[in-house]
């Protein structure tokens, strides 16, 4: 078990109100835990700003019966192979499909990739989720 650092925090009031209602909406067993998450969080989005490898997945929900839509997403995941890992199809229903796509890479890269299939005609929804690949050691 790593070694703990104890010491004190003072801010306002307000804020201290305000960050014991989000702890306390988060599940956090004490103000502590809910402390050290924040600052692993604000490390792992410096990541991101730095170019330092992230892992991350994109979503995506589309009709499949959508002319070429198919095409286009095989088409840019092929673009871009090196930073895939893996990816799922997921039939919701008769006409929508969930694709979960693994990625790994750089920040501005794993974001291209992410953009140029989340604006295809045909894709509702999508979404990125980034996170750090633990390089730096930071205990998450």
């Amino acid at each position: 078990m790593p070694e703990l650092v104890r010491f004190g925090v003072s801010m306002e009031k307000e804020l201290s109100e305000e960050f014991e209602k989000y702890r306390v909406k988060k599940g956090y067993s004490n103000r502590s835990e809910t402390l050290r998450r924040l600052i692993r969080n604000a490390f792992v989005e410096e990541d991101w700003g730095e170019g330092r490898d992230v892992a991350g997945a994109i979503t995506l929900v589309y009709d499949h019966h959508r002319r070429e839509i198919l095409n286009k997403i095989t088409g840019i995941q092929h673009d871009f192979q090196t930073r895939i890992i893996s990816t799922q199809h997921i039939h919701l229903d008769h006409n929508n499909c969930l694709e979960i796509i693994a990625v790994k890479g750089k920040p501005s890269e794993i974001n291209k990739l992410a953009d140029k299939l989340k604006s295809i005609k045909g894709v509702d929804h999508g979404t990125l989720s980034m996170t750090a690949i633990g390089k730096k050691k930071r205990r998450m």
